[in-house]
């Protein structure tokens, strides 16, 4: 996705804007995305009224870099090449762990982002491509496997990316969004059955 909004090139305006980006989030939070205003983000950010349209054109499009920003955060771990891990079952869950952490981090702006998805055909479509982007991450992943005689090679990969990458990310929802995490598993329960899934979907040899 590109970075929505003008992309400054001084480092005061990359300042600015990242402030603006950072006090929209704040206020989303608090306000929820209807009730939020372009007059309380600048406020929040300590910039003039008039310098917000320096940057974006409207609240829907602080609300994609906003968005942006998280995405990267959860989509983009480079757990493989953070860390130096090869192992298959440690890589998944190194990169489940990033990702269920980086959920239960932003809950209330993946909520909010559920509930404006529901309600504008942009945020559909950015919703739309975060899940394919999972899920093509980790197909690609499932394909190296096979190739290396580590998983099922009768498996389609995108198919089981596609619906393994739907599990994590509803339980992820379930969990940190519509229920209180303690009501359903303590983190680590869910992280472990999680992975214990994805190992045995994939018939991971040892």
């Amino acid at each position: 996705m590109s970075t929505p909004g003008f992309a400054p090139k001084s480092k005061r305006g990359m300042r600015t804007r990242n402030a603006l980006v950072a006090a929209a989030r704040a206020v989303f939070e608090r306000d929820g995305f209807l009730e939020a205003r372009i007059t309380d983000i600048s406020k929040e950010a300590n910039v003039a009224s008039g310098s917000f349209y320096t940057y974006f054109d409207s609240k829907e499009e602080i609300f994609a870099a906003v968005v942006e920003r998280v995405q990267e955060e959860m989509l983009h771990p480079h757990v493989r090449e953070r860390t130096g891990v090869t192992d298959p079952r440690l890589l998944i869950e190194a990169a489940n762990r990033d990702y269920l952490e980086s959920y239960r981090r932003n809950a209330r702006l993946m909520a909010l982002f559920e509930q404006v998805a529901h309600i504008d055909d942009t945020f559909r479509t950015l919703r739309r491509e975060r899940s394919r982007a999972f899920a093509e991450r980790n197909a690609r992943m499932i394909a190296r496997l096979q190739e290396q005689g580590l998983a099922d090679p009768q498996l389609d990969p995108r198919v089981t990316a596609l619906a393994l990458s739907a599990m994590v990310s509803k339980t992820a929802y379930t969990a940190f969004v519509l229920e209180h995490e303690a009501e359903i598993a303590p983190f680590e329960v869910l992280l472990t059955t999680l992975n214990q899934i994805w190992t045995n979907a994939l018939r991971l040899n040892p």
